[in-house]
């Protein structure tokens, strides 16, 4: 999207009622705009008004008003299809202040978008090797990238992450993005299924079809590092992703299995579509013990239970450190990415004993819950500041939302995240 602010009219006619703003599309139909759910949603909003138009005139009193409906087109703007170019003109009193406020604003549209378009592509397009690929391309942008593979995963003893993609023609793979800076690193952990058939406790085929945004935690770990590249950020940062597909084959994990993690601690596979924790299991122990982070904040698309505590209006958040929590919670209510804080309970881990492993993954006899999984996640970050993210239900809009047509990919977790890495 083409953004100019200027403080006269730039073509299209334009006027101010108390309370509302009039904008007006490239063929002078009038968009009546309510601001009292702040100016990215009423950008937003307007965007999605115009349908087949695209190019848009807003007015604005003040630079801030003006560059928040800025980001809210744009992310609006988003089409998972080519589409023309998109214009967007915005009438204020100080153009160059609220340019400026835009420039700083860009580059999480920019990862947020990033995001969005890896949820979006199919599975047989986006295999945990193209994801690797499309990763590998951000060294571009200064981003140092590596890749371990299906045979290092296994040699330096990854077990959990390795059972998890052992049947898929592609991967499994653990990507480190790293962004070079100032201070200890904030460590982003994600999820990166590329598709999740549930494995041999396979999933009800109603719907699976959207297991293709089971790499939603990864993108977003992966919008907010391309973010902090094109923002120059000073903050030190990186990213820790486990990327696999969970499918059948004649390799696959099994209910029962018992499998070594990193950490060397064992793990009785209860449910093989309770995958996510198994994979991230890893991620975390690799990120704290070989990078030793200031903090690390683990994002995924984990549980249907969240969702069923949730609904699709906020991403559930737990933790073990009441500092990073609140700073999470900041950030998310300043780009427009909701959190709600969740328990992890003594019974919570108590619950997770296991007669024949260390540890074990998930209830028997249940469907795999949010705040179990979060209990066993906490197992592998040691004493490290740690927060997870179960975005579930967040990851796709399911009704039409302001910043993103119903069914489509969010980008939920980028901007936040970069938000919280530049707070610091």
């Amino acid at each position: 999207m083409t953004v100019h602010f200027s403080a006269g009219d730039g073509g299209y006619p334009a006027r101010a009622a108390a309370g509302l703003r009039d904008g007006f599309d490239a063929r002078g139909q009038i968009i009546r705009l309510d601001l009292a759910d702040g100016a990215q949603t009423a950008g937003a909003r307007a965007w999605a008004m115009l349908r087949e138009a695209r190019a848009l005139q807003l007015e604005a009193d003040d630079p801030a008003m003006a560059a928040g409906l800025a980001c809210g087109a744009a992310l609006r703007a988003w089409s998972a299809l080519a589409a023309p170019p998109a214009q967007l003109h915005v009438v204020t009193p100080r153009p160059e202040e609220a340019t400026r406020l835009w420039e700083r604003a860009k580059p999480g549209i920019a990862g947020n978008l990033y995001a969005r378009d890896l949820v979006v592509a199919p599975a047989n397009r986006l295999t945990p090797e193209a994801f690797v690929q499309r990763l590998r391309a951000l060294s571009a942008h200064g981003l140092e990238v590596s890749v371990r593979g299906r045979k290092r995963l296994a040699r330096e003893g990854l077990g959990a992450l390795s059972a998890v993609g052992r049947a898929a023609a592609s991967g499994p793979y653990l990507v480190t993005l790293r962004w070079p800076g100032a201070g200890r690193p904030v460590a982003l952990v994600g999820k990166g299924m590329c598709f999740d058939t549930g494995g041999i406790s396979i999933k009800s085929a109603v719907g699976m079809e959207a297991m293709r945004a089971d790499m939603a935690g990864a993108a977003a770990c992966a919008g907010a590092m391309l973010a902090l590249a094109l923002g120059h950020a000073p903050q030190a940062a990186m990213a820790v992703l486990a990327i696999a597909e969970n499918t059948t084959g004649a390799d696959s994990y099994r209910p029962g299995d018992v499998l070594r993690s990193l950490s060397d601690r064992t793990i009785e596979v209860i449910d093989t579509d309770a995958e996510g924790r198994l994979a991230l299991a890893d991620a975390l122990h690799h990120a704290v013990t070989a990078h030793r982070p200031a903090a690390v904040v683990d994002v995924a698309t984990l549980t249907g239970s969240i969702v069923t505590a949730l609904g699709h209006h906020h991403a559930g958040l737990f933790g073990n450190d009441d500092g990073l929590r609140d700073a999470l919670l900041v950030a998310g209510r300043a780009v427009g990415e909701p959190l709600w804080p969740m328990p992890i309970g003594i019974r919570h881990r108590e619950e997770l004993r296991s007669d024949i492993a260390d540890i074990r993954q998930c209830l028997a006899g249940r469907q795999p819950d949010a705040c179990h999984a979060a209990a066993f996640l906490r197992e592998f970050v040691g004493d490290m500041p740690w927060a997870h993210l179960d975005i579930a239900g967040m990851d796709l809009a399911e009704d039409d939302m302001p910043l993103a047509a119903k069914g489509m990919p969010t980008g939920f977790g980028a901007r936040l995240l970069e938000a919280l890495i530049r707070a610091r």
